[in-house]
């Protein structure tokens, strides 16, 4: 099995590393990540400026390929330029950090996963449940796990899988819930602070709010000790509205 590594936290990440020691007992791993952090960048592609990569090593032995551009990006290098045969599986992480929810619209990680999709290559994103202290190593063996899965049955065209794991050990992980994105806006909340300069500048934040009640919602069911897998469509057409919006009289 082919399968093309990438993430938004950059090439020398732990999460990265932690997910590469698990796929590479499964598959061939080629590593294609941003040479640095590029969190809730999206679907971004580099298209005014050049590209540049270098070779990167981990523990003294070469790793993959850190290109100056964005998860998009590095899963277009990969396969049109390093890459002499698609990948069979794009895997996208471990982001550290939940991407549930509308953080999928935002996300780096999620975006990597969408771009081996939309290039006809089934893809999985993965990303942990914290910002302290992580411990990859459970959620690395989901993901190779998934990605077996995922190279063993038939995926829809254009759909892709977002896959988020609670920070528990795994004693206490309650099992896998397949779930639907949630949609409650996030990020909505600017803190103001004072420059050393006496400057006015703002922060923007904010917490998405869960009602812990439909564990059938990917943000519900992670707070509440699941690991979570959501199948995501690149279709963002409303094809029910889009009967209705025939008969406007524009």
């Amino acid at each position: 099995m082919r399968i093309l590594l990438t993430n938004d936290d950059g090439i020398y990440a732990e999460g990265i590393y932690a997910l590469y020691l698990e796929l590479k007992k499964i598959g061939k791993v080629t590593v294609v990540a941003p040479d640095s952090e590029r969190s809730s960048i999206g679907q971004a592609i580099t298209l005014a400026h050049p590209l540049w990569h270098k070779k990167v090593k981990r523990n003294g032995r070469f790793f993959g390929i850190g290109l100056s551009g964005t998860p998009a990006d590095c899963v277009k290098f990969a396969v049109g330029v390093l890459m002499k045969q698609k990948p069979d599986v794009v895997v996208s992480g471990i982001n550290l950090g939940h991407n549930d929810g509308c953080s999928v619209f935002y996300s780096g990680t999620v975006a990597g996963a969408r771009e081996g999709s939309l290039m006809g290559i089934p893809s999985l994103a993965m990303s942990l449940d914290t910002f302290v202290d992580p411990d990859f190593r459970y959620a690395a063996k989901c993901g190779a796990k998934i990605t077996k899965m995922i190279a063993q049955n038939k995926m829809p065209q254009g759909t892709f899988l977002n896959v988020n794991v609670p920070h528990k050990k795994a004693s206490q992980i309650k099992g896998v819930k397949m779930t639907r994105q949630g949609m409650i806006p996030i990020h909505g909340t600017f803190r103001k602070r004072i420059d050393p300069g006496g400057r006015e500048y703002y922060w923007m934040t904010g917490d998405m709010p869960v009602k812990k009640i439909d564990d059938r919602i990917d943000s519900n069911a992670l707070v509440n000790g699941y690991v979570t897998i959501t199948p995501i469509q690149n279709d963002q057409t409303d094809y029910s509205f889009l009967k209705k919006l025939e008969n406007w009289k524009v």
